[in-house]
């Protein structure tokens, strides 16, 4: 009993550093064993990939992620800047459209221009773009942006789409003031193309929306003036050159003194839509002086 008391006391009081050298020699002692007697470190190898293997397949599946993340952001930048790419050439087709239209109006009114001209080929003419107008739809009073020195002057008639628009009031330099014959103002003298009968043709800003303007003292004895009839400038007109187209009769009656007609005639020429006109540059005054 003292003996094994003895042994007990002496594990006891064995010091640490001693304690370590022998667990380092038994460690090396069972290393160098298992490379003796052929043991394989599978069951460790074993241990460790139960560890190791699953966390690789986390950080895997992490970095597959993180790739398919950024796949993502770059397959939108793609698409944003191909969205951007399409916006572009939109702009620039509808600004090439847009630019298209534009000459096609230009083409067709200088088209209508040239018709005009051609139409009414006797008289020199000017060709002038309306610059201003009074306030309002219609073009019953407008400028256009040439003048005296152009060679226009006062009485002036001038010319737009199929006919007769207006005569010049006032003029300078380099401008032009128009009276339209839709005006309240307005009074034309004109006559029947098939009967050569005469009447007064009026402005009429309320009528005008309607496309029309209104005539009276017709004089049709033998009532011939039928719907349809054409309308020019007549003959003995003061300010007016003769067979400027005015418009088609549209409606006709008698007047209150049963004597002559009136009624209403459809102009040709879009009053709500101006821009080029055609200025004749002699006036009615300068024929009866021949």
């Amino acid at each position: 009993m003292k003996k094994y008391l003895k042994k007990l006391n002496f594990k006891v009081r064995l010091k640490s550093k001693h304690l370590l050298v022998i667990m380092t020699l038994l460690c090396l002692t069972f290393i160098i064993t298992t490379f003796a007697s052929g043991v394989t470190g599978v069951p460790f190898q074993n241990g460790a990939a139960m560890m190791i293997v699953p966390f690789e397949k986390s950080i895997s599946k992490f970095g597959k992620w993180i790739e398919n993340i950024s796949d993502r952001m770059q397959e939108k930048k793609d698409l944003i800047a191909e969205r951007d790419s399409l916006l572009a050439q939109i702009d620039s087709l509808t600004e090439q459209n847009n630019r298209l239209i534009l000459d096609q109006e230009e083409l067709a009114r200088l088209q209508q221009m040239y018709k005009l001209d051609n139409e009414y080929y006797e008289y020199p003419k000017v060709a002038a773009r309306i610059i201003s107008k009074d306030p309002g739809n219609w073009y019953n009073t407008f400028m256009i942006n040439k003048g005296s020195d152009d060679g226009i002057r006062i009485d002036n008639n001038v010319l737009a789409g199929k006919g007769l628009i207006g005569i010049v009031t006032d003029v300078g330099p380099s401008w032009a003031l128009v009276r339209s014959i839709i005006d309240d103002s307005s009074n034309v003298s004109a006559m029947t193309v098939s009967t050569n009968d005469n009447c007064m043709v009026q402005g009429d800003l309320e009528l005008i929306n309607e496309g029309k303007l209104s005539f009276y003292q017709l004089y049709d004895i033998d009532n011939k003036v039928a719907i349809g009839e054409r309308i020019v400038t007549s003959s003995i007109s003061e300010k007016f050159v003769e067979g400027l187209f005015v418009g088609y009769v549209s409606e006709i009656g008698l007047d209150t003194n049963n004597l002559t007609k009136c009624g209403t005639i459809v102009t040709p020429v879009d009053f709500q839509h101006l821009r080029d006109v055609l200025v004749i540059t002699v006036n009615k005054q300068d024929q009866i002086g021949k």
